[in-house]
C-alpha cells in the first residue's frame, strides 16, 4: 500500500489546500500551467467544492489540461466529477466556466503518464515512489498502474 492509498489528513492536508487560497485571491498564475483549480459539486449535499491538483498535461491550442487523481482510491472530488460536471476550472491566467470533461481509458491514461515521466525526469524520481509508480519506462507494470489511476482532460466550454 503506497503512502497516497488514503486521504491525506491533518498537516499534511491542510498543506495541500494552501494553493487553493492562493487561487481565492486571484495568484493562481503564479503557478502557471503546473496546477489547476476546480470547483465542483458534492455528489451527496450539492455543496460546492474546490481541489488543485497537478496537470500532468497542458495543451494550449486547442486548449486541453490534463490531471490525475491519484490521492486515495477515488478521490472524492473524482467521484463528484463523475456525478456532475464541474463548475469552474482555472489554470495559469484562465478561467473556464463549465469545462467540459472527459475521462481517459487506461490506455490514454498510461501515454499521459509516460510523457509527463519523459518531460519531468527529476521530479518523477521523487514521486513516483509515493504514487506507488514504477521509475522504470520499461516496468511490465504500467498498465496495471494506467488502470488502477483515474485521468481528467478538462476543455473550455464550447
Amino acid at each position: 500500500m503506497s503512502s497516497v492509498d488514503r486521504k491525506p489528513a491533518g498537516l499534511l492536508r491542510r498543506l495541500l489546500r494552501i494553493p487553493i487560497w492562493v487561487y481565492r485571491v486571484r495568484l493562481g498564475w503564479l503557478f502557471g500551467h503546473r496546477l489547476v483549480y476546480i470547483a465542483h459539486r458534492g455528489r451527496r449535499t450539492g455543496a460546492r467544492r474546490e481541489v488543485v491538483a497537478e496537470v500532468v498535461r497542458h495543451t494550449p491550442i486547442p486548449p486541453e489540461v490534463v490531471v490525475i487523481a491519484a490521492w486515495g482510491k477515488d478521490p472524492d472530488w473524482y467521484l463528484n466529477l463523475r456525478a456532475a460536471p464541474a463548475i469552474e476550472l482555472r489554470v495559469g491566467a484562465h478561467r473556464w466556466q463549465r469545462p467540459e470533461h472527459r475521462f481517459l481509458d487506461p490506455a490514454d491514461t498510461l501515454q499521459v503518464l509516460l510523457s509527463y515521466r519523459q518531460a519531468h525526469r527529476h521530479a518523477w524520481r521523487r514521486i513516483a515512489p509515493a504514487l506507488g509508480f514504477p521509475a522504470d519506462q520499461d516496468d511490465p507494470h504500467w498498465p496495471e498502474v494506467a488502470a488502477r489511476v483515474h485521468a481528467i482532460a478538462f476543455t473550455p466550454a464550447k
